[in-house]
């Protein structure tokens, strides 16, 4: 692992960009007392790479190093094309993760302390105007030993992070940009979860909620999530569906035709249309949903 760090500039933040080689998914996680980090410092493209560009943040670093990936170049060379060529370099700090897993980062000497940078193999960690070199190194470990999906290690990272005092001025905003190939809603891009919330006094607890909830309307089902509809179950659906008005009919416990097109309608304007199921199964996440929101 290599460690580099000197000094950083306002917007203070702390962020990660990192790769899971395994599903091809790619992102940065941030935080930051400033308003909407989320449309400032990451930038993300499928097979391609990340960025997060901050400090005195140069927005054009986002487009224009994943134009510099997609042709080739690696992380390192990135890194070093970006900021050779900026006159503001001593104010920028950047982390950039190519497709490879290669990583490389950079902080100028002019960003107010605390501020540096880790690099490790998949990841970048870097901050400024920090509460000291711990908040780095807190979201290194984190990211390393906390097994899963990417979007939650990058999350337990920035909790890490923020468990060691984060941004010495404290919390406002914080985001979550993935990417993965047909990964959006309905597949057609590659954004996969963009989370942000701009201003909050608890802005990571925040966005770990939505991502949570991004799980429960956009996630695909388990196998084991899956409980068939009969009996007692068909009769706690249309007791909730009768209470809703989507169900009209009595409370039989067989799952027949109205019954099914009145949960249909549920799940399509409850925005489940990714969970739906034409058979006799139900997704067990789903119901959960409708026994607390409306059980």
């Amino acid at each position: 692992m290599k460690k580099l760090g000197l000094r950083a500039q306002k917007p203070s933040t702390f962020s990660i960009v990192a790769i899971d080689l395994k599903t091809g998914e790619i992102g940065v996680a941030v935080a930051s007392k400033f308003l909407a980090v989320g449309a400032v410092v990451p930038y993300a493209r499928a097979s391609v790479g990340a960025i997060a560009t901050q400090a005195w943040a140069n927005l054009s670093y986002g487009p224009r190093g994943l134009e510099l990936l997609s042709s080739g170049l690696s992380a390192e060379e990135v890194v070093e094309r970006l900021v050779r060529e900026d006159e503001g370099r001593d104010h920028r700090q950047l982390g950039v993760v190519d497709a490879q897993g290669r990583a490389a980062a950079w902080t100028g000497k002019q960003c107010y302390p605390w501020a540096g940078h880790i690099v490790g193999e998949g990841f970048a960690c870097q901050g400024n105007i920090l509460a000291g070199e711990s908040v780095v190194q807190a979201m290194v470990e984190a990211f390393v030993n906390t097994p899963g999906p990417l979007p939650e290690r990058l999350l337990e990272a920035l909790a890490a992070g923020q468990a060691q005092g984060g941004d010495s001025r404290g919390q406002q905003s914080a985001a979550l940009y993935v990417a993965k190939e047909k990964g959006s809603y309905g597949g057609y891009l590659d954004r996969y979860i963009d989370l942000r919330v701009d201003d909050h006094p608890a802005p990571l607890e925040e966005l770990r909620k939505l991502l949570r909830l991004h799980r429960l309307y956009f996630g695909t089902t388990a196998p084991g999530n899956l409980i068939r509809a009969e009996g007692n179950v068909v009769r706690e659906i249309q007791r909730i569906l009768t209470k809703l008005g989507y169900y009209r009919g009595e409370q039989t416990g067989v799952y027949d035709e109205a019954t099914k097109r009145a949960l249909k309608q549920f799940f399509d304007l409850e925005n489940f249309e990714e969970r739906w199921r034409d058979d006799d199964l139900v997704d067990r996440e789903v119901l959960n949903f409708m026994r607390e929101r409306y059980g």
